[in-house]
């Protein structure tokens, strides 16, 4: 059942509540249930917790819902993705039971008196219908895994350098069961311990190869830190420390791969332009490798990258060798601090930062042809870039698919609508799925509400919504968590 008119009513009425005392009642929540619950570390991101991150990300997105409110489109695609999270971190349906507990009995907490039995029902309701949705959504996901529906462990068994910073970890199952396929462009999560924690924690890596039934394959940047210094846990990168400090031959717990970002599943040859900065390559090298071995599902294909040196550079011969053997692929890497050593056509093609006014717009970008497909994957600004130059040159944002690895939710509707204000046009805003990347889908996690704000997979389920419902999820686009660190 939906919330009444006006349970919605009392909700849109307590937004200058949370504006004022969001950061506090989202603070609560967390000591409280985490202390009370600390089997749920597991689940939530150390780092922002300790920095106080999440609940000041979280309290400006309960307030910020409003603006959202009427772009469903764009809600049921983000919250799509926030499914795929759940399920990659197997949440379960006794857990929303947790969140609602500590969620509302924060706000009663913090609020007072004011916190009326009118206005705490009201939340109850809104959270309930949401929670039950998310949770028939999950399920629907948990039986497309079949057998595998918990953490799985997995071997390394081989690592390899592939950049300064970036290392390839070749994991299989201890069982050697045969691996199920995934979408180019999926991700698993990956669970390891942490020096100095008394639980695991889990982050999220792009699966960088063609599927493949014997190995996984993630390829991981090692961020500053170290995982065994005094605090560490409040310095983004001790996970990814971790990975980078484990052997071949160590054990590590792995999910089934999950994931709205990849490959259009269809026979239908098309350009394809794969954008990506930095460690946001590794997805896009999935959707290459299958795209080079599988000829009909690619007329043209343009692989074009961003890095600061040759150094820095993950898969820069593996790439330009399968440029050697295609003819329908074309490479283009820029570097933005070559060093005098470096060989032009080799090394690098152009100097500076990813910049498609460099490029030619149709033997480059292929803008001749409207059904060319982008993938766009690396920092929130380079997305953004990306995007707002893709959109000025006339691509359909349905042609666009993006996925984004730092901290922060791409904010692509903002780059529309300033494009639509300048332009003064009455260009209609259309939002692939996929535009917003599954780090949003982790910010939801870390924030907690997650659990049960957000989470419908199909735009259907909205019909039946109320207001409410609707402008909870919202709250997903605002979270800034940081996924592979």
């Amino acid at each position: 059942m939906g919330l009444t008119k006006e349970q919605t009513e009392i909700i849109k009425a307590t937004v200058p509540v949370v504006q004022e005392h969001g950061v506090r009642i989202t603070t609560v929540f967390y000591g409280n249930m985490l202390r009370e619950h600390p089997e749920l570390n597991a689940v939530f991101n150390t780092t922002h917790q300790t920095t106080g991150r999440q609940p000041r990300a979280l309290a400006g997105a309960l307030y910020a819902y409003a603006s959202n409110i009427d772009n469903l489109e764009a809600l049921a695609a983000s919250v799509r993705l926030i499914v795929h999270k759940h399920v990659s971190l197997y949440i379960r349906p006794e857990q929303y039971d947790i969140v609602g507990e500590y969620l509302l009995a924060a706000m009663k907490q913090v609020l007072g008196d004011a916190c009326t039995p009118e206005i705490l029902n009201a939340w109850t309701a809104a959270y309930w219908q949401l929670a039950h949705i998310l949770i028939d959504e999950e399920d629907k996901l948990y039986r497309q895994s079949e057998d595998w529906k918990d953490w799985r462990q997995f071997r390394i068994t081989k690592k390899v350098p592939e950049s300064e910073e970036i290392t390839s970890f070749y994991l299989e199952p201890v069982d050697r069961s045969p691996l199920p396929t995934f979408q180019p462009g999926q991700y698993i999560s990956v669970r390891v311990i942490v020096p100095g924690l008394e639980y695991l924690q889990a982050r999220q890596y792009s699966l960088s190869d063609s599927p493949r039934p014997e190995y996984y394959r993630i390829s991981v940047k090692q961020e500053s830190g170290n995982p065994a210094a005094q605090h560490a846990a409040t310095r983004p990168g001790y996970v990814s420390n971790v990975l980078h400090n484990l052997e071949e031959g160590n054990l590590l717990e792995v999910s089934h791969p999950n994931g709205d970002f990849f490959l259009r599943d269809d026979d239908i040859a098309r350009p394809v332009v794969l954008l990506s900065a930095g460690v946001g390559l590794t997805p896009l090298i999935s959707i290459l490798n299958t795209l080079v071995h599988q000829k009909s599902r690619a007329e043209k294909i343009h692989f074009i990258h961003g890095a600061r040196r040759a150094s820095n550079r993950a898969f820069k011969d593996h790439v330009r060798s399968l440029a050697n053997t295609h003819p329908n692929l074309k490479v283009t890497f820029f570097a933005s601090s070559p060093l005098s050593g470096e060989r032009h056509g080799v090394d690098y093609d152009q100097v500076g930062r990813v910049d498609l006014q460099k490029l030619d717009a149709k033997k480059d970008l292929f803008l001749d042809n409207r059904g060319t497909e982008y993938y766009i994957c690396g920092p929130e600004e380079f997305m953004t870039t990306m995007l707002t130059s893709l959109v000025e040159r006339g691509v359909d944002p349905s042609q666009i698919k993006m996925e984004v690895f730092a901290t922060g939710g791409v904010q692509r509707d903002a780059a529309l609508n300033d494009m639509q204000k300048k332009s003064k046009s009455d260009f209609r805003m259309r939002v692939d799925p996929a535009f917003i990347g599954p780090s949003v889908l982790v910010a939801a996690m870390s924030a907690g509400l997650a659990l049960a704000l957000y989470g419908v997979s199909k735009p259907p389920s909205w019909q039946s919504l109320s207001l409410w419902s609707v402008a909870c999820v919202a709250v997903a686009t605002a979270l800034a968590p940081t996924v592979r660190s």
